[in-house]
């Protein structure tokens, strides 16, 4: 009697067990699935400046970034700096921005981050040539506060008649992370430029981003960029 009560609680232990395994790799999915690497998303971004004088200028910009398939408002930032031009091709950036993100369900993360982006600009023949460097400090809640390095290089070209004010721009940045010590990101863009007037300019663009450590760190980009110049 004694050995068949041992081998019915071994067996309702064994039930136990299997039940808590099952569980576990069910939870393990959904979770996965919860957060997926890849998703489709769109970017818009509204920058003001407000010139000081003949070199300097302040930045305040906004952005808004829908994601999840496009269904709902997924990262939010504002941010504010200066814009000082060095010479005829080099123009320094430090800003502060704050970001809040829900990249997922019942998941939100806020960062506060300090940026300064160094940027060259020069002309060959009608290709403009851009090429930034930036370094920005990340401090991030919940989230592990990092320094990244981040390098973007554009070519510009115009299209169609000059009235239009439209240039077809291409671009590539890669971003280096000192958390994990790996380059991390890739993001590869092409679209439009139109200059409406001295004052107003907009962008119209496809990105593709790469990440192997973000989740969703893969995605499709639909972006707009309005620069306002007061």
């Amino acid at each position: 009697m004694l050995a068949n009560l041992s081998e019915g609680k071994l067996k309702l232990w064994s039930c136990f067990c299997f039940g808590l395994l099952l569980f576990s790799a069910f939870s393990a999915n959904a979770q996965s699935i919860g957060q997926s690497k890849t998703d489709t998303q769109e970017w818009n971004d509204v920058q003001f400046a407000v010139p000081l004088s003949d070199k300097i200028d302040f930045v305040l910009q906004g952005t808004l970034r829908f994601g999840r398939d496009i269904s709902r408002p997924v990262d939010e930032r504002l941010g504010v700096g200066f814009s000082f031009k060095i010479g005829k091709y080099l123009t320094v950036t430090p800003a502060y921005m704050h970001i809040a993100t829900q990249p997922f369900r019942n998941i939100k993360q806020f960062e506060n981050r300090l940026l300064l982006p160094i940027t060259l600009r020069f002309l060959i023949g009608k290709f403009r040539i851009s090429d930034r460097n930036g370094f920005e400090r990340r401090s991030r809640h919940p989230g592990i506060d990092s320094t990244r390095y981040r390098n973007k290089l554009q070519v510009e070209h115009p299209i169609g008649p000059d009235k239009y004010k439209l240039s077809l721009f291409v671009s590539d940045e890669v971003f280096y992370d000192w958390s994990v010590n790996a380059w991390v990101r890739n993001r590869a863009a092409v679209g439009v430029t139109k200059v409406f007037n001295k004052n107003l300019q907009g962008d119209l663009y496809y990105l593709r981003q790469s990440d192997s450590h973000s989740r969703p760190g893969d995605l499709h980009v639909i972006g707009t960029a309005l620069r306002i110049r007061w």
